[in-house]
């Protein structure tokens, strides 16, 4: 079967590998579409530390279950349309033992530190294959990054009477302005250039701030009465949108962090004790939070063509890459076709 494997900076390749096995347990899935995501760039460019080498990158999967192993229970049957939970979670770190696996203090994350979906097929426990019902695997595969931006709300509390910031409209930061919306808050969206404004719109915000052109401290203040936001939510990772976070939550609000920030960060800390701030970190997504993606998407309601960028075939891969690699700000979300 083929594979995509990254065997080095700025490298891509198609491979061949044998076809799996469903153990006990396992299902074994089609893969129909995977999706690369920042962090597949981020190796890609090998600026990812956390990378394995030469790995099979992807966790972005939507696919079909074709084979079923001992062992698995009821509920899964041929045919069934899948995504996956990613993550894995040792079960006694305290992470784990607090009830919070998606912050699994040894976890591993397909693509990532283990060889990922980006393969015609592949099989895994069932404990982490998540039937999607009617949705399609196109969709399906982006529920993944979308879950981590629900996940952000949910680490905020968000509610219908806050002013919700999101800092970053990628996929992860769309996500968080869906779901901070549906919650009924109050959003913005913030991100460099007009290129987000309309898919942040469509997602939800009641206000996009083009932070190129814009003052965004000025104008959070003028939407809020001066008293700043409720919730901010920084889904980018750069020193530059961490201090602004920081800067343009209100008192006692909270600040949930998700982007990787590569370079240290400089804060006026007195603003953590004056504001009393809540500063929250969010990494990967739980179980209900893929739910609720899922939930949402058959509502219909999720501007699912206008989130993906482009859709290739394996051989393709390479030249998506460079060309996302070349201009990120115009490349969105590509997906990898196996069909």
């Amino acid at each position: 079967m083929k594979a995509i494997r990254i065997p080095g900076v700025r490298q891509m390749d198609v491979i061949s590998l044998p076809m799996p096995e469903p153990a006990p347990g396992e299902l074994m899935l089609k893969n129909h579409f995977v999706g690369f995501c920042g962090s597949d760039l981020n190796t890609f460019r090998g600026l990812n530390a956390m990378a394995k080498p030469e790995v099979i990158p992807g966790h972005e999967i939507g696919a079909e279950v074709c084979a079923i192993g001992e062992g698995c229970p009821d509920g899964f049957c041929i045919g069934q349309t899948v995504t996956v939970n990613p993550y894995t979670a040792c079960g006694v770190c305290l992470s784990c033992r607090n009830g919070r696996p998606n912050a699994c203090q040894h976890n591993e994350t397909l693509g990532v530190q283990r060889d990922g979906a980006m393969r015609e097929y592949i099989s895994l426990p069932w404990q982490k294959v998540i039937p999607v019902g009617s949705i399609s695997a196109r969709e399906a595969a982006i529920i993944e990054p979308m879950s981590v931006g629900f996940h952000a709300v949910s680490r905020g509390d968000v509610s219908d009477t806050d002013t919700v910031v999101v800092i970053g409209c990628g996929m992860v930061g769309l996500g968080a302005v869906m779901r901070a919306s549906h919650r009924g808050a109050s959003v913005v969206a913030v991100d460099l250039g007009k290129d987000k404004r309309d898919l942040a719109i469509k997602a939800g915000a009641c206000r996009y701030i083009d932070s190129r052109e814009e003052d965004v401290r000025a104008i959070v203040g003028q939407l809020t009465n001066q008293y700043g936001a409720d919730v901010v939510i920084e889904a980018v990772g750069s020193p530059a949108t961490y201090v602004t976070a920081v800067d343009i939550v209100g008192f006692t609000g909270r600040v949930v962090c998700i982007g990787y920030s590569k370079n240290d960060v400089s804060f006026q800390t007195r603003l953590f004790v004056q504001k009393e701030l809540d500063i929250r970190g969010s990494r990967n997504a739980m179980p209900e939070d893929f739910r609720a993606v899922i939930r949402l998407l058959q509502t219909g309601n999720i501007p699912v063509d206008s989130l993906i960028s482009g859709i290739v075939k394996p051989e393709q891969a390479f030249d998506a890459m460079k060309q996302w690699d070349s201009e990120p700000g115009r490349v969105f979300r590509l997906l990898v076709s196996f069909e």
